[in-house]
């Protein structure tokens, strides 16, 4: 099997990253294993290698090479290319060339929508299933299904009889 980057020597290191349901795999050569830090435990990111494959690089060149320094913490590209962390808000302002790439990439948005806790889907999903029901009642009254109509009306009393889950407030 050949070297990922390369393409030229036999690979020798094998990196595997699940992600989800995806796997990205990544067969090195000896060389540029250490080129990349794989060899270095500190310098090796493997988002890095996995996402990067040149993105980093035009990260760096897209805001002005390493020689660019955050004025409010001193971070560095290369800082933030080892640690795969900035060292401040500012941080952001400062390399934002080429970040906006490299987020797109990485999270495939750049901006951070979140997840819902458990209790308020929870909470959602009990409100959509008592609004279908009652929809459908309503339905089974109309069209003087009286057997559907007092099955439905017990399913929504024992829906509306649940205890409500503790949402925390946003």
């Amino acid at each position: 099997m050949l070297c990922t980057i390369c393409k030229e020597k036999e690979a020798t290191v094998h990196l595997t990253q699940i992600e989800g349901e995806k796997m990205h795999k990544l067969d090195l050569c000896e060389d540029c294993a250490k080129q990349k830090g794989v060899d270095d435990p500190a310098g090796f990111s493997l988002a890095d290698l996995l996402m990067g494959l040149g993105v980093s690089q035009e990260m760096e060149r897209a805001s002005g090479g390493s020689d660019l320094r955050c004025p409010t913490c001193g971070h560095t590209q290369a800082d933030f290319k080892k640690t795969g962390r900035f060292g401040c808000s500012e941080c952001y302002t400062v390399f934002s060339e080429g970040l906006e790439a490299l987020l797109r990439t990485m999270h495939k948005d750049v901006r951070h929508a979140g997840k819902a806790p458990a209790a308020r889907l929870q909470l959602r999903q009990r409100q959509q299933n008592l609004l279908r029901l009652q929809a459908e009642l309503a339905k089974a009254i109309s069209e003087e299904n009286f057997e559907l109509a007092a099955r439905l009306r017990d399913d929504i009393k024992q829906l509306q009889a649940l205890p409500t889950p503790a949402v925390p407030q946003p």
